[in-house]
């Protein structure tokens, strides 16, 4: 078995010394940082990597956050991607509740506490991994499922070849980690 992939983070913010400063916030946490400058770049980032969490900037010039979050909620394999805004402008409840519109699951406004920030992400990264974890389980039951069916088939029936079986049962049995099974 493989070792579980660390989890994204994607950071999107049209200003370096912002993407510099959050790289800092996020350093030591278990996570891989990958920081892009616009809406536009985001999207083509989310077409091949998957992420436990966006951190996506409000005020961009072109593609502001709002836009690309709702860009984001429409593609079946990102809608479930937790968005966290980050934004300068004061608190306006009125952006605030674009930003939830648009699929947010919070909405910070600068300064914000980065211990804050920390645990946010950590608590998504965890449900990520865990999301992540429960599919390879899953993925283990299937073929363990898969492994049965096919040696109650030979089981069933006698008469037929076990060589053209036990290959079969064989190898569905080894993409299953043994330490897993109790």
């Amino acid at each position: 078995m493989t070792q579980d992939p660390a989890a994204k983070v994607l950071v999107v913010d049209d200003r370096p010394e912002n993407l510099v400063a959050l790289e800092a916030i996020l350093q030591g946490l278990p996570v891989e940082i990958v920081s892009v400058t616009s809406g536009e770049d985001a999207l083509k980032r989310l077409l091949v990597d998957d992420f436990a969490l966006i951190l996506l900037d409000a005020q961009m010039p072109g593609m502001d956050g709002f836009e690309t979050a709702e860009h984001i909620q429409r593609r079946e394999r990102t809608r479930r991607i937790p968005i966290v805004f980050l934004t300068a402008a004061a608190y306006d409840a009125h952006l605030a509740y674009r930003g939830y519109q648009a699929g947010a699951v919070d909405y910070l406004t600068k300064p914000f506490d980065p211990w804050v920030l920390r645990s946010k992400v950590m608590v998504f990264v965890d449900l990520w991994t865990a999301g992540a974890t429960l599919a390879a389980r899953i993925a283990e039951c299937e073929a363990l499922r898969a492994a049965v069916h096919d040696a109650r088939e030979l089981l069933d029936n006698p008469w037929q070849d076990p060589a053209s079986v036990l290959p079969r049962v064989r190898a569905r049995l080894e993409a299953v980690d043994p330490s897993r099974i109790y």
